[in-house]
């Protein structure tokens, strides 16, 4: 045996049934550091045609933003207030509107800030889903189902254009809290577990543990040479098994957030002129003003998607009781978001990132639990986008008088899904994963892009 010479992936081979049996496990330090040989499943690929948009930031307000006194004007309803409606008592919006930018919107002084840059979004005023209840709600604007959990709609992406930066995750999350469903709400479910968004917790170390404990450079970059061959070995000799090689993937992913998360996530960076704009304190990474922030700065960085969450599943935007609570609810996200939206315009960015704001559903036209609060209604709410190839201060689709239905070119949550997908340059139809004898999609069987919207 001494004298019979042991080709390099022999040796390799064999290491890695060691490492299996526990006889590397001085190295389980260095898993952090693992790459995948020859390639990433991660890289950038083409989408189905040429996009709009190449990053996408998403705002999701938990709990259900009320349409109703945002951006959603309804002057019957506002004179109607009291008055009985299909067994209810209406309820007028206690927020002054006016209307903004050169295209007259008329937006609610609740967000003041979001007003000044209003002639940037492009509102879609008749989006409806199909549950009432957050935790469904929740899911389908996510997956596309309020039944099953399924693939989120960053996971989709990410399956389908990859990401512009393999040293960071293709989808990142920033949720200080968590929202109703929890981590199904950025799951990808039966697509490869990198395509799973990373969850970031806002504050000092958002990242735990993502320094390296390797000093030396050249020593930290032989061992991620040694393990990217040690693991490709071992993947050669279980060809097929798709959970490792997404763990050699993840692997990977973290050993580029040593290099590149600390400086992205690093708002000392910032001069004092953004970080006014924002409203942003370095001081405060926890901030929404910080993590809208920190959004531009992942996209910057070549992250695919970005999804931010406003408050968890408790002491939300569901208000039954007094409509009042959204004034400081608006305002801690007010200005961040107007900032971003300005940022990347200053910064020509906004043209090439789609931004969505959305909630589970909005809110009703009457009183709910006092007369001052309003019920779940997911029959007609509002969302948002702004820059990506959407159209310039447009509005699309027109509820009722009161708010209550839609009475123009209703949008289904599955419309809404492709249409984003179709500003990142994948037709939805197309965008599939084979899983259990059967090809599936975010949108399932239905689905159309509404083309008004696009610019």
């Amino acid at each position: 045996m001494a004298g019979t010479p042991i080709d390099r992936r022999s040796l390799l081979r064999r290491a890695s049934g060691f490492a299996a049996a526990g006889g590397l496990g001085l190295y389980r330090q260095l898993s952090v550091a693992a790459a995948a040989n020859e390639g990433h499943p991660l890289a950038p690929r083409p989408g189905h045609f040429p996009a709009r948009a190449k990053n996408l930031i998403i705002f999701f307000m938990t709990g259900g933003i009320s349409h109703l006194d945002t951006f959603d004007f309804k002057p019957k309803l506002q004179a109607a207030h009291d008055k009985p409606f299909s067994g209810r008592k209406l309820l007028a919006s206690p927020y002054a509107f006016r209307p903004r930018g050169e295209s007259g919107k008329m937006v609610s002084e609740l967000f003041e800030h979001v007003g000044g840059v209003v002639d940037e979004l492009c509102f879609l005023h008749t989006v409806h889903g199909d549950s009432a209840g957050h935790s469904a709600a929740t899911l389908g604007m996510h997956t596309g189902s309020v039944t099953i959990p399924m693939p989120s709609l960053g996971s989709w992406i990410s399956h389908g254009l990859g990401t512009l930066n393999t040293n960071l995750p293709s989808f990142i999350v920033l949720a200080a809290k968590e929202p109703y469903n929890g981590f199904q709400a950025w799951d990808s479910n039966f697509l490869p577990g990198y395509h799973k968004g990373v969850r970031v917790i806002p504050g000092p170390s958002p990242l735990p543990d993502v320094q390296s404990p390797v000093a030396s450079v050249s020593r930290r970059e032989l061992e991620g040479l040694m393990l990217r061959d040690l693991n490709a070995a071992h993947l050669s000799a279980r060809d097929g098994d798709h959970a490792l090689a997404s763990r050699m993937a993840t692997f990977e992913t973290a050993y580029g957030l040593m290099r590149e998360a600390p400086e992205a996530f690093d708002l000392g960076r910032e001069d004092r002129p953004t970080l006014d704009l924002y409203g942003a304190d370095a001081a405060d990474p926890a901030s929404f003003a910080s993590q809208c922030l920190v959004a531009r700065r992942l996209v910057e960085r070549g992250v695919r998607v970005v999804e931010l969450f406003d408050v968890g599943s408790n002491t939300n935007w569901d208000s039954h009781g007094d409509i009042g609570d959204h004034k400081k609810l608006a305002r801690n996200i007010d200005r961040p978001i107007a900032a971003l939206i300005a940022d990347l315009k200053q910064r020509g960015m906004l043209d090439e990132t789609l931004i969505v704001g959305c909630s589970e559903f909005g809110r009703t036209p009457w009183q709910d639990l006092t007369p001052r609060g309003r019920g779940h209604h997911s029959r007609c709410f509002t969302c948002f986008f702004a820059g990506g190839g959407a159209k310039r201060a447009f509005s699309y689709g027109v509820s009722d008088e009161y708010g209550d239905s839609p009475a123009e070119n209703p949008v289904h949550v599955h419309d809404f899904h492709a249409t984003i997908l179709h500003l990142m340059g994948l037709d939805h139809t197309r965008l599939t994963y084979r899983y259990s004898g059967r090809d599936f999609r975010l949108t399932d069987v239905h689905g159309n892009v509404i083309k008004e919207v696009i610019a």
